[in-house]
């Protein structure tokens, strides 16, 4: 397998580094003239700690899928090539992200092979949980990849053949019960501590985590012929998932800048950037804003001030291109009354490509460790250079979240919706959307934020917007209950889409923004004489536009003699899509 063809000079040296690990553990730490002083093999501890960086990289931004998926989800759009479902064979970001699973999966194997004979089974089902969660996440992008054959470089296996989707399922389910024997039977010497970057060896916490990652896994093949109702029953009983938002499964970010920036990549792909790429979604600003005909209408978010800084304060004509002898704000969109400002998705209108770094809404201090709005406005680039009288720099801190206890409780509202699981609907959701709310205070006390920021949980306006949200859940037919639910859990995981863009595929919310509808996408008007146009917005592809799951990367056919046809991206299903 072609594990890293290309490695650009804008990526981080933790690449480098797992490079290095995967050629070190296939030759013993490169076995010429032995030096008896130094070991042949690398510590389980620093084979742990290079595994979980891969592991966090894995659909993030910057270098990784997150950017493109977060696209798809539509929490944010761009000027590039995935704007209107638009995906090249080539895109370098799926390439990096298919390099860095295969290699990050190839030294989970060494770690797996050296823990087992050293008799460190902890290391052993640890590892095999990340293997699981790898496989899980490649399957749910590509469909048909390696497995069985995958990492056997050793063997002289160059070019893996691809497994069925659903057998890698299936192997990952039953990966997931050893790796739970593994970790609660608390054998060896060696006992993972600081190594491990998730939760710093805590066997409770990783049996938990295990449980709910395979509680999340039945609730996305729900629908299909291989789902497993004995073993999801079984799972139901053992009754063993997150207990609170100390269970996490995230990626602690610091604001160390060396020897590697360890700072959120959302943070450094838009705040860090020379180039901004990624602009936030209108469509998901109006649907928080209240706005929206169709759903939480006239209930306003009150996490929009911690989920969007607008550089812009209230009522302040864009700096760039606006034409202040017209009032013209030569605006893609723009909010007046917030100063909230960003392109639609789809855009072809006139004026889509201006450089706006001086206007455009950045993604705020919960999903990217940026700024919290104050409603005072400011422009980044000061911020960030450190310009006298310029408000203090964001700091950057911002969990990678993967799998949190919102989350889950999101994942049980579904399963009672739909009768899998016993329980109250509406209560679960409330519970859901009570801890969404908890965790953005969570993740504005750990960013040492240069702001006096107000607690999120205790504003009165939150609670009005449960119950609001509630309200509107028990008076919605069945098909709006779910919506209800997926549009919440959307707005809660800002920041991680992967399981956003599952989430659509399998049941097809939240609603999308649609250029090719035949209703107004949407309901700004700043009434001056410049309304938005709907005609400037459309997706070339048409109405089948959508890919329902990633190109290979090209790299790899042309590489692998055993790899398949590239696919028809837009037709080819993950088995659990409906």
């Amino acid at each position: 397998m072609k594990l890293l063809q290309k490695i650009r000079n804008n990526k981080s040296s933790i690449v480098l580094l797992g490079l290095t690990m995967t050629f070190l553990s296939c030759s013993d730490f490169i076995d010429v003239d032995k030096d008896t002083d130094n070991p042949t093999t690398a510590p389980l501890s620093l084979l742990l700690t290079n595994i979980e960086v891969g592991v966090n990289d894995v659909t993030d931004y910057q270098f990784f899928t997150g950017t493109i998926l977060s696209v798809y989800t539509h929490q944010m759009t761009t000027r590039e090539e995935y704007d209107q479902y638009g995906m090249r064979v080539n895109n370098i970001s799926l390439l990096n992200e298919w390099n860095n699973i295969y290699l990050t999966l190839r030294n989970i194997e060494t770690l797996i092979k050296q823990a087992n004979e050293s008799g460190d089974m902890v290391y052993v089902g640890i590892a095999q949980m990340h293997k699981a969660y790898l496989l899980s996440v490649a399957v749910d992008l590509w469909g048909d990849v390696p497995f069985s054959e995958a990492t056997k470089l050793e063997l002289g296996i160059t070019s893996p053949k691809f497994d069925d989707q659903k057998e890698i399922y299936s192997a990952v389910l039953d990966l997931i019960d050893e790796a739970k024997a593994n970790i609660g039977s608390d054998e060896g010497l060696q006992r993972p501590s600081n190594d491990d970057l998730f939760y710093g060896g805590n066997i409770s916490k990783w049996i938990r985590f295990a449980n709910t990652f395979k509680l999340k896994l039945y609730n996305q093949t729900r629908l299909a012929p291989e789902f497993d109702q004995a073993g999801f029953d079984a799972l139901v009983a053992e009754d063993n998932f997150f207990q609170s938002i100390a269970d996490d499964f995230q990626f602690v970010q610091t604001d160390n800048l060396s020897p590697t920036d360890e700072r959120n990549k959302m943070f450094l792909e838009s705040y860090n950037s020379t180039q901004f790429g990624s602009y936030v979604s209108p469509w998901f600003y109006e649907i928080m804003k209240g706005v929206n005909p169709n759903i939480h209408n006239a209930n306003p978010d009150p996490r929009m001030p911690y989920y969007f800084f607008n550089q812009l304060a209230d009522g302040q004509f864009p700096p760039d291109q606006g034409d202040t002898t017209t009032g013209n704000p030569k605006a893609d969109y723009w909010d007046e009354a917030t100063g909230f400002f960003s392109i639609r998705f789809g855009t072809v209108g006139p004026n889509r490509d201006f450089s706006t770094e001086n206007s455009v809404t950045y993604p705020g201090i919960f999903p990217a460790g940026g700024r919290y709005d104050d409603n005072a406005g400011g422009n980044i680039n000061a911020m960030m250079a450190g310009a006298t009288g310029a408000p203090t720099r964001p700091t950057g801190i911002a969990p990678h979240r993967i799998l949190t206890y919102d989350e889950f409780l999101y994942i049980q509202a579904e399963l009672i919706h739909v009768g899998k699981m016993a329980g109250n609907a509406a209560t679960k959701l409330q519970e859901a959307m009570t801890a969404s709310f908890a965790k953005v205070d969570e993740v504005v006390t750990l960013n040492k934020a240069p702001q006096t920021i107000p607690s999120l949980a205790s504003n009165p306006a939150s609670n009005t917007f449960i119950n609001n949200v509630i309200t509107e859940f028990n008076a919605g037919s069945d098909a709006k209950k779910l919506e209800i639910i997926m549009t919440q859990k959307w707005v809660a995981t800002y920041g991680d889409p992967l399981d956003q863009y599952n989430d659509y595929r399998r049941t097809g919310y939240p609603v999308l923004a649609n250029p090719l509808g035949s209703s107004p996408e949407y309901q700004l008007n700043n009434n001056d004489g410049f309304p938005l146009n709907d005609a400037e917005t459309t997706v070339s592809g048409g109405a089948d536009a959508y890919q329902k799951s990633f190109f290979w990367p090209q790299d790899e056919l042309n590489t692998n003699k055993n790899a398949p046809v590239q696919k028809d991206a837009t037709t080819y299903k993950i088995f659990w899509d409906n």
